[in-house]
């Protein structure tokens, strides 16, 4: 009893530690991000980016089938009435123990990430409301880009097919990138393939990472020109970028400095979607005179991508998608799942502050 009290009051002492701590980002980002995370991060990447399997994703599985087990000796008792108030309040405590156990571990490992200063506040970008012609301009630039980048992008295309070719593509990305930022020098590689890749399909998701074991997974079943920048997104999770538009961008830098034609075609590809996402919006005439200017390759691509999600669409998926949007919103990410267009201002900021060469 004593023990259990003892474990209780630590657990809630870190908890509000941590809530306390959370409200002060450049404390976050000057002890936390760029102190105590990258140790642990590379800590857990040394202990699990070894092995071939996905330690996080076993670990998420025996959590679930705990969770229905739990499920299924609840109810069977509810049937037999053998719950009293006595069984349900501690069935309460226990929920609220793992709960507080899970917010911290969470928060220590990684999530304290999401309070942090950030990608802009490294790099000194001004990141502000845009105007149309800046999206407009960046718009065009990234057209600019694709067609440079459709043919050389499937001459190999294939080759990335190969698992270790797409994610030492990544990590070489992320070199590359490093030559000039060193901030973003990453190390003891433990990016995988996810376990459940045909399941993400079904439930929306190209790629996550998993706080508890520090490993990026890729679902690389979906079509493959998206893979390279989701691949390099995920390392920005790594990196300590927790929030989407973040890691988006921490992705854009890598994939572009790639010397890989389609780890720079997928970023291209996937940034115009974004772009396209607001200035349609405001402007859906401009939007589809700028769709008229891409390749007819990447008119190409964009059905294959759209033909993918039709195929797998279904109901499940919308309340995976709200429940994640809820996720996004709790976490710092008022936008929810348009956390990941947010992107489009960074980009702005980016270009303002080097010039649209430099995109």
């Amino acid at each position: 009893m004593w023990r259990k009290k003892n474990a209780w009051l630590v657990l809630i002492g870190l908890a509000i530690s941590i809530k306390i701590f959370s409200l002060f980002p450049d404390a976050v980002e000057k002890y936390y991000a760029s102190g105590i995370y990258p140790v642990i991060s590379k800590l857990q990447r040394i202990l699990f980016g070894w092995l071939p399997f996905s330690v996080g994703d076993i670990f998420y599985g025996l959590v679930i089938i705990w969770l229905l087990y739990k499920l299924y000796h609840t109810t069977r008792r509810i049937v037999k009435r053998q719950t009293n108030k006595k069984y349900w309040l501690h069935a309460l405590l226990q929920t609220a123990f793992v709960v507080v156990v899970v917010y911290v571990s969470f928060n220590l490992l990684w999530g304290l990430n999401y309070n942090r200063r950030g990608v802009a506040y490294q790099l000194g970008l001004k990141v502000e409301r845009y105007s149309k012609n800046d999206l407009v301009q960046l718009m065009q630039t990234i057209v600019y880009r694709l067609h440079a980048l459709d043919s050389p992008s499937r001459v190999n295309r294939q080759a990335l097919a190969r698992k270790r070719n797409l994610f030492d593509g990544a990590v070489s990305a992320y070199g590359q990138l490093a030559h000039n930022e060193t901030k973003f020098t990453y190390s003891f590689q433990s990016v995988k393939p996810s376990l459940y890749s045909y399941l993400g399909n079904y439930l929306g998701y190209t790629g996550y990472y998993n706080p508890f074991s520090g490993e990026a997974q890729v679902n690389t079943t979906v079509p493959l020109f998206v893979q390279p920048f989701t691949t390099c997104h995920e390392i920005g999770h790594q990196l300590g970028y927790a929030k989407e538009n973040e890691a988006n961008f921490a992705g854009y830098l890598s994939a572009k400095s790639s010397q890989d034609a389609l780890f720079r075609y997928s970023v291209y590809f996937d940034l115009y979607s974004y772009s396209r996402y607001y200035l349609y919006a405001q402007d859906s005439i401009t939007a589809k005179q700028l769709d008229a200017q891409l390749p007819a390759g990447i008119k190409a691509d964009h059905r294959v991508l759209r033909e993918f999600v039709k195929k797998y669409r279904n109901p499940v998926e919308v309340i995976i998608d709200k429940l994640y949007g809820e996720y996004l919103k709790a976490n710092e990410q008022p936008g929810g799942k348009l956390s990941y267009n947010e992107v489009v201002a960074w980009l702005v900021a980016y270009y303002k502050k080097f010039g649209t060469e430099a995109i």
